[in-house]
This record gives C-alpha cells, sequence and structure tokens, in this order.
C-alpha cells in the first residue's frame, strides 16, 4: 500500500455547475466546468451525495418522510426520546447516520432527498466516463456529512468512492524512530471528504471540488469500494446507543435466569 506523502496539495473548488435536477449529466456538468482547467491523470473528484442524488432522481415529498426512515433503516443504533434530537439509524448501505442520511437541505421545493441508490456505483460510472472523454485516470469520492460520537460538529465522510484506495494499510511497517506500527490504517477516502468540504461549503452551491497531488492514491483497474471502510459488527465496540445497550442487556441477562 502507499507509503508515501504529497509535497504539495491542492483543493479547488468546481465553479459553475447549475443547481441540477434528473435532467442533468453529472459528469457531463463536471467536464463542462472544468474545461478551463481540464481534469488529468491522478486528479481526485469530491462529489457531493446530493449531486448524485439529484440526476439520479432520488426525491420524495417532504410529508413521506416517516416512511422513507422506515424504508431506508436497517436496524436503530440510538434515540433520545423528547430531546428533538433525529434518529441515529444504519442505513441500507452500512452507514450510521442521523435519520439514515436523509435530508431537505440545499433540496429546492418541499422535497427531500434520499442518498444515492449505489454511491459506489455512481462513483465508478463517473470514473469510467471521464477517462472515456478525456483519457484522464481519476479517483472519485462521493461525500456525504455526518456527526461522530464524542466530538461536536459534522465532518464529511465517503460513502462512495471509486479510483482511488479508499484505505491506506501501514500495519507491520514502522515509523521514523523505526517503531512497529500495529493499528495505523489510514481512512484516505474520509480524508478527502473531509479536505473538500472547506472549498465546497455546506451552503454556497458548490457540489464538486478537485483534489491534485493524490495521484500515488489513485488507480483505476483495481476494483475498490467505500464499504471497505465500514467496520464489521464483531469488532465494532460502539454499536449500540447507551439506552439501546441497557435494553438489550437486560433482555439478555432476564432470558439467562
Amino acid at each position: 500500500m502507499p507509503q508515501s506523502f504529497p509535497i504539495q496539495l491542492s483543493i479547488t473548488a468546481v465553479l459553475g455547475i447549475p443547481e441540477l435536477t434528473e435532467a442533468h449529466c453529472l459528469w457531463q456538468e463536471i467536464l463542462d466546468a472544468t474545461a478551463d482547467a481540464p481534469l488529468r491523470d491522478g486528479d481526485v473528484l469530491a462529489v457531493t451525495s446530493k449531486a448524485v442524488s439529484k440526476v439520479e432522481g432520488r426525491f420524495l415529498p417532504a410529508a413521506e418522510r416517516e416512511e422513507a426512515l422506515r424504508q431506508e433503516t436497517v436496524r436503530v443504533v440510538a434515540h433520545a426520546p423528547g430531546t428533538g434530537q433525529p434518529l441515529i439509524v444504519e442505513n441500507r448501505l452500512g452507514i450510521v447516520a442521523a435519520g439514515a442520511g436523509i435530508d431537505a437541505s440545499n433540496v429546492p421545493g418541499d422535497r427531500i432527498l434520499l442518498l444515492p441508490e449505489d454511491p459506489d456505483a455512481s462513483a465508478r460510472q463517473l470514473v469510467r466516463e471521464v477517462h472515456a472523454q478525456t483519457g484522464a485516470d481519476i479517483g472519485v469520492v462521493i461525500t456525504d456529512t455526518v456527526g461522530r460520537p464524542w466530538r461536536h460538529g459534522q465532518t464529511d465522510i465517503a460513502i462512495g468512492c471509486a479510483g482511488i484506495t479508499p484505505l491506506d494499510d501501514a500495519r507491520g511497517g514502522t515509523d521514523t524512530d523505526g517503531k512497529p506500527l500495529s493499528v495505523t490504517l489510514r481512512c484516505i477516502a474520509d480524508e478527502i471528504a473531509a479536505a473538500a468540504d472547506l472549498v465546497k461549503g455546506k451552503a454556497s452551491g458548490v457540489p464538486v471540488a478537485v483534489l491534485r497531488g493524490l495521484g500515488h492514491y489513485v488507480d483505476r483497474q483495481t476494483p475498490r469500494s467505500a464499504r471497505e471502510i465500514l467496520r464489521e459488527a464483531d469488532t465494532d465496540l460502539f454499536r449500540l446507543g447507551s439506552e439501546e445497550a441497557y435494553r438489550q442487556g437486560f433482555a439478555d441477562g432476564a432470558r439467562s435466569q
């Protein structure tokens, strides 16, 4: 796995992409908006999930939000009745997020927007189309905004990717002092998503950024997926919220009597 680091990294917001709808072709809009600074080998596109969902037509009337939440939820992770806080759930993509990632922000009209049907597939399509149109070998990260346990605020993470190495496994190597690295597994895809959000923002209407200087992580030939980032259930020490964990423990104890 790659261990080198870029001497210089640039992150550039892609301006000029219109408010997207099902009538738009996302890859064409990106190529049109980058025509003055064409994409080249080793570039990485960070694309918001909303941009993908809009061209995929993942809209629903706002009145259907509760039903959509039920349909998108695989399991409830945590909730706090009476607090007004949204339900934390694992959705069908395996992502743990408030309200299954269903959102109304930056969505015109009285509508909500679901996450893309398959963000990895959407990323693969962008990689293929950009290569077909320009010859450039690029990586793509589909991003979404989530909160974090133990910390205030939100950050962007990768929910889909293609053409890049999502995880950089340094385990088995050594640090600068020659000491063994046993747990270091850097999430490159999440770092890309978070860095790109610094130029895209939340209310600027900029859904795409180009990161240049990460070519050593770009690999169009090897199939990769953002699902590689998801922790397996048997190694997840924080799989349930406190109330849910208490109820499950109480129920398990009662059954063992």
